[in-house]
C-alpha cells in the first residue's frame, strides 16, 4: 500500500496520519509519529478519518434544479449559469443582495479564494463561515484583550502547566489529543479543575468539578477573580507594566463574593473558593475553553472574564500558560485567518484599514462596509434582501439555530448554489449543486486550533466528475473579470503570504509534516509557538469589565427545563461524515436526549423510552438516556442527527457584540412520547 502523509479532517487539533491506498481507494489510516501534536497517536474518528471518502452517496456530478428534481448537468453549464445568475441578481438588486458562506472543512486557499469572490468578484463584504456559530466571541474577546482571537501557546505547553482550568469543554471526547497533553500534565501533579454543567469524563479526571447553572459563566469567573484578588495572588508587577484597565475590573468583581456566585450558579461558596486558589496559587496556569463559553448571549463577555482572570495572574506568554480556546473544525482557524468574516480581510485586517491594500493586490475596487454575518445573511434572505446564496461545505439546516426559519429564509431565496461532498438538508433546497473533493482528494493547507499550518496532500483522484473547491472558485472569479490564473494550491498560498502579514513566510516547501505556526512573517522566520511572550500587539493588554446577565431564556411554568446541546464522541457536527463510517455510526446509530433521573421520575420518562423535547420553536422525538451526570433541571441532546435536528429547539437569540447564537441555554420541556 502507498502511504500519503497528510491532516486529519475532523476536529481543530490538527493530529497528522497517514492515508493508506491500495487499488485507487483509501483503505484505512494510521497515526504519524512524527507529528509534533498528535506524537503517533490518534482518536477513533482519526483511524477511521477515511472511510467516508468511498462511500456511495458521494456527489459525482455537478446537478441543476428542474421542477421538484435535481438533473445531471455539466460543469460548463453549471459555471454558467451560476455566472449568469448572480450577475443578473448583482445588477438588479445590488451586490449586497448576494451573499457566500464558505467553509471550516474547506482549505485556506478555498477560503482565501472564496472571500476574494465576494468582494472583487461580487462586490460585497457579504461572507462569513460557521465560526460565526462557535469561535466569533474568541475572535472579538481575545482580540480586544490580547490583540490576536488565537491560542496563545502551542497545546504541548499544556504539559507544563501546574493547574489547567478546563470550561465549557468535554475534552477527552472532542479533542481527545489536547486531552493527551492535559493528563502528561496532571500526571507531573498539575491540579485539574472542570467547570461544566454536565459531569464529563474529563470532569472526572479532575481533582475539583464545578457544575454551573446554565449561562452563569461570568459570575463565578468574577468570583474567581476576587478571591484571587482578596487573597493576595495578583501578579501586580506583569499589570503595571503589561496591562491597562485593571482598577476597573477590580471594582467590578468585588460584589463577586463566593456567596454572592454561589445564588447565581448554584456552585457551593467552599468549591468556588478552592478552586479559586487552585488556579490563582499555580506557577503556572492555563485556561482551555470550548463552546460551553462562547455559545450564548454573552460570549465575548463571557472570553473576556476568562482573558481578565489570566491577565491579573500574570498567565501569558510563558510556557504551561495561556488561554486555549479549541477549535471545533479542523480548518475554523484557517478560514478566520483567510478573512472569510464580513469584517475582515486575511490577517485579521480590518476593511475599513485594508481596502485600498487588497484593491491594488488585486487590481480591483473592493465595497466599503463590512457585510452581514451568517444568522444576519438568514435574516435578510428570509426578508427578501439577501436573494441569491452560494453556500460551501456548510449545512446550515443542522447546524444554525432555529431550523423553521432556516428553511423558510432558503426557500425565499431566488438562487442558491451548494458545493458540498454529500447531499445533505441543504442541498435538497438547492438551485445548483456542486460536487466537492474530499480532503484525501486535493492538496491545500489547513490551519489547526494552534495555529499551526499544515499540508494535505492528494492521495486519490477526485471521486467522478468532483472537483476541488478551489478550481471552482478560480473558475468562478476569471468569470467575474477577476485575475485567477492559479495553477495550483500552492500558487494560492504564495498570493496569501504576499498580503497576510502573519502568513508572510509560509510556503509549501517549508510546511514538512509538522508545519509552522503563524506569526510566521519572513522566509527565514521559524514560525511562533507563544505568542505575547515579550509584547502584546495592542501594545497594553486590555482588561474590560464584564458583569453576569441572565440567558435570553430562563426555565419558567411551560417550558421549565433548560435544554442544552453539544457533541458525542463517535460523531462530528451535523453527522455528515461520520454517519457515513460504519463503525462510528454503529456505536451511536441515532438521536437521545440526556435527563437526570429526578426529573425523569417527575415528568413520567423511563430510561429509553421514546420521549418528545418541545421548546417554544418545535419539537423533537429521541430516546431518553437518564443519567446522573446530568444536573437537575437540565436536558442535554446532541446535534448530530438530522431525524432530530437539535437545532429545530434552539434560538436565534444573538451576542451583540460577536453575533453568535445562544446553542447552549433553552427552555425546554419533555413528554413521554405516547
Amino acid at each position: 500500500m502507498e502511504k500519503i502523509h497528510t491532516t486529519c479532517v475532523y476536529c481543530g487539533c490538527g493530529c497528522g496520519l497517514f492515508l493508506h491506498v491500495e487499488s485507487g481507494k483509501v483503505v484505512g489510516a494510521s497515526p504519524s509519529s512524527s507529528h509534533p501534536l498528535s506524537q503517533g497517536r490518534l482518536c477513533i474518528k482519526g483511524w477511521l478519518g477515511a472511510e467516508f471518502v468511498n462511500h456511495p452517496d458521494r456527489l459525482k456530478t455537478p446537478l441543476i434544479r428542474s421542477g421538484e428534481r435535481l438533473l445531471k448537468a455539466e460543469w460548463d453549464e453549471v459555471l454558467s449559469l451560476i455566472t449568469a445568475r448572480f450577475k443578473e441578481i448583482k445588477d438588479r438588486c445590488g451586490p449586497d443582495s448576494i451573499a457566500i458562506l464558505t467553509s471550516a472543512k474547506g482549505t485556506n486557499e478555498e477560503n482565501y479564494l472564496l472571500m476574494k469572490l465576494a468582494r472583487a468578484g461580487f462586490g460585497t463584504n457579504n461572507v462569513d463561515h460557521v465560526a460565526r456559530l462557535c469561535h466569533a466571541p474568541t475572535v472579538a474577546g481575545l482580540s480586544y484583550a490580547f490583540g490576536s482571537g488565537a491560542m496563545t501557546n502551542p497545546i504541548s505547553s499544556l504539559a507544563q502547566a501546574d493547574a489547567i482550568l478546563i470550561v465549557g469543554s468535554n475534552t477527552t471526547e472532542q479533542h481527545p489529543l489536547v486531552a493527551f497533553h492535559m493528563l502528561r500534565g496532571k500526571a507531573r501533579g498539575a491540579k485539574i479543575i472542570a467547570v461544566d454543567p454536565r459531569r464529563t469524563q474529563i470532569a472526572d479526571l479532575a481533582e475539583l468539578h464545578l457544575s454551573p447553572r446554565l449561562g452563569t459563566d461570568i459570575a463565578w469567573i468574577n468570583c474567581f477573580l476576587n478571591v484571587i484578588i482578596q487573597e493576595g495572588l495578583i501578579d501586580e508587577e506583569f499589570i503595571s507594566k503589561r496591562t491597562t484597565g485593571f482598577d476597573e475590573v477590580r471594582e467590578a468583581v468585588s460584589k463577586y463574593t463566593p456567596e454572592a456566585a454561589e445564588k447565581i450558579t448554584g456552585i457551593p461558596a467552599h468549591k468556588l473558593r478552592e478552586a479559586a486558589l487552585a488556579y490563582g496559587s499555580a506557577d503556572r496556569a492555563a485556561i482551555v475553553y470550548a463552546m460551553g463559553i462562547t455559545q450564548h448571549t454573552t460570549g465575548t463577555d463571557n472570553v473576556q472574564a476568562l482573558a481578565n482572570l489570566a491577565l491579573a495572574t500574570g498567565n501569558v506568554g510563558m510556557e504551561g500558560t495561556g488561554v486555549y480556546p479549541l477549535r471545533g473544525h479542523q480548518n475554523v482557524q484557517g478560514a478566520c485567518d483567510m478573512g472569510a468574516l464580513p469584517d475582515l480581510y486575511s490577517g485579521y485586517q480590518r476593511v475599513a484599514q485594508a481596502r485600498e491594500k487588497f484593491e491594488q493586490a488585486w487590481s480591483t475596487p473592493l465595497p466599503e462596509n463590512p457585510g452581514l454575518t451568517a444568522l444576519e445573511m438568514i435574516d435578510a434572505a428570509k426578508e427578501g434582501r439577501v436573494k441569491g446564496l452560494l453556500v460551501v461545505g456548510e449545512n446550515p439546516m443542522m447546524s444554525y439555530p432555529d431550523r423553521n426559519r432556516v428553511k423558510q429564509a432558503l426557500e425565499t431565496l431566488e438562487f442558491l448554489v451548494v458545493c458540498d461532498i454529500f447531499p445533505t438538508e441543504t442541498t435538497e433546497l438547492a438551485d445548483v449543486v456542486l460536487p466537492a473533493a474530499s480532503f484525501a482528494e486535493k492538496d491545500g493547507t489547513f490551519t489547526s486550533t494552534e495555529r499551526r499550518i499544515q499540508l494535505i496532500r492528494q492521495a486519490l483522484p477526485p471521486c467522478g466528475e468532483s472537483r476541488p473547491e478551489w478550481v471552482v472558485v478560480a473558475d468562478l472569479l476569471s468569470r467575474f473579470g477577476v485575475a485567477a490564473d492559479y495553477r495550483s494550491p500552492a500558487d494560492v498560498m504564495e498570493e496569501i503570504a504576499r498580503v497576510t502579514p502573519i502568513y508572510g513566510g509560509v510556503s509549501y516547501d517549508r510546511l514538512g509534516t509538522g508545519g509552522l505556526q503563524w506569526p510566521c512573517p519572513s522566509k527565514d522566520h521559524p514560525g511562533t509557538g507563544i505568542l505575547h511572550a515579550e509584547k502584546f500587539s495592542v501594545g497594553l493588554a486590555r482588561f474590560r469589565p464584564v458583569e453576569h446577565k441572565e440567558p435570553f431564556e430562563a426555565p419558567e411554568e411551560e417550558f421549565p427545563l433548560l435544554l442544552t446541546t453539544g457533541r458525542s464522541l463517535y460523531h462530528f457536527h451535523t453527522g455528515t461524515m461520520t454517519r457515513r463510517t460504519s463503525l462510528l455510526d454503529r456505536e451511536v446509530p441515532g438521536p437521545y436526549v440526556e435527563m437526570n433521573p429526578e426529573d425523569a421520575k417527575k415528568f413520567g420518562v423511563r430510561g429509553g423510552q421514546k420521549v418528545v423535547v418541545e421548546s417554544r420553536r418545535g419539537q423533537l422525538y429521541m430516546d431518553a438516556r437518564l443519567t446522573l451526570d446530568v444536573p437537575k433541571g437540565t436536558l442535554f441532546v446532541p446535534f448530530h442527527f438530522s431525524e432530530a435536528c437539535a437545532n429545530v429547539l434552539t434560538s436565534q437569540a444573538l451576542d451583540p457584540k460577536s453575533k453568535i447564537p445562544e446553542f447552549k441555554v433553552t427552555a425546554a420541556r419533555v413528554r413521554r412520547a405516547d
